[in-house]
């Protein structure tokens, strides 16, 4: 009985001196932070250090901010971190997920940083994007100085990636492209490269529009991926669904009536169209997810894809670790389809 008592003891005591020796960041940060262009709402954000964040001195670490932070339970985001840490995959990195606005459709969406306005569009919901440029401006000149100021970063581009997923995965390409000097890298799950310009502007797809303008941004790198089962419109009846179709002209150009379209390809950048761990990093990698759907679900399936390409160890990179590290098969469980 005195053993047991003292066993128990003993165990109770290290169990203490575990806890307390845990980071104590073992959580997010989250903060609200002012966004005067949207008060009174203010944006809700929360930081997820890496592990060991509080015990390694003055390393810093790369930054990975993500649109609708509100998303994170659903697509696992810390149970992958955590899995892949385990598993020495990837690299220590900083999260920042922001909460989308109350204005989603407002917020997510394309923006002309020269002319400094929103590259609003249009569809069966309503407009889109009207606000992005405010939105993207305040990721550039509040959010990132303020994580900056906040955390161990690495400040340069080259540290930085925006991801996103549906309108959140336009707004993240919008940052790359807009803002090149301050994101070097791009995650775009679903992406949502079919928005079109307002009727007044000719109707031309947004996205599609701002690269056939071009110019190429020097560093930037992209990973884009679709699901393989998103939806079955196909606007222009050649067999190919709208997402998928327009994903790939934007990456390799194609044709749209009688017009030539240059797409990513066209501007310089090296394309992969079949992404896969093991090969040599393109400048743009495409993901196509089997039996992938536009919901949260299957963002999921592709984090720790994306996780691993843009963070991974070199001991996941090599042969043949980082076969480990292509899309799980679909769950059986389905998700409430997202925008």
């Amino acid at each position: 009985m005195l053993a047991r008592t003292a066993v128990a003891a003993v165990a109770l005591i290290v169990s203490l001196i575990v806890s307390l020796a845990m980071p104590a960041h073992a959580g997010p940060v989250r903060l609200e932070l002012p966004a005067p262009a949207f008060a009174p709402e203010q944006v809700k954000v929360a930081v997820y250090l890496p592990p060991g964040y509080d015990d390694a001195g003055d390393r810093r670490f790369p930054v990975l901010y993500i649109n609708d932070g509100q998303d994170m339970q659903a697509v696992g985001l810390e149970s992958t971190l955590a899995r892949l840490y385990a598993d020495h995959a990837i690299e220590p990195v900083i999260v920042v997920a922001i909460d989308m606005l109350h204005d989603r459709m407002g917020t997510y969406g394309l923006s002309d940083r020269a002319a400094g306005a929103s590259a609003p569009g249009t569809s069966r919901f309503g407009p889109i994007g009207t606000r992005a440029h405010d939105y993207a401006q305040w990721l550039a000149q509040t959010l990132v100085p303020y994580v900056d100021g906040h955390y161990r970063t690495q400040p340069q581009a080259s540290a930085r990636t925006m991801l996103g997923w549906s309108l959140g995965a336009l707004q993240a390409f919008d940052m790359g492209w807009q803002y090149p000097e301050l994101f070097a890298r791009v995650g775009a799950f679903s992406p949502s490269f079919w928005l079109p310009a307002v009727p007044a502007q000719g109707g031309e797809r947004l996205a599609q529009a701002q690269v056939e303008r071009g110019p190429k941004r020097d560093g930037l790198r992209m990973f884009i991926a679709i699901g393989s089962a998103e939806e079955t419109d196909d606007r222009d009846r050649n067999g190919v669904f709208d997402a998928l179709d327009d994903a790939l002209t934007l990456i390799r150009g194609g044709h749209e009536g009688t017009r030539e379209l240059h797409g990513l390809g066209g501007l310089g950048y090296s394309v992969s169209l079949a992404y896969a761990p093991c090969r040599p990093q393109a400048d743009i990698d495409f993901l196509l997810l089997s039996d992938g759907r536009h919901n949260q679900a299957s963002w999921a399936r592709m984090l720790p894809v994306f996780l691993h390409w843009a963070y991974a160890t070199p001991e996941a990179s090599a042969m043949p670790r980082c076969g480990d590290f292509m899309p799980a098969p679909a769950a059986t469980a389905s998700a409430t389809p997202a925008t």
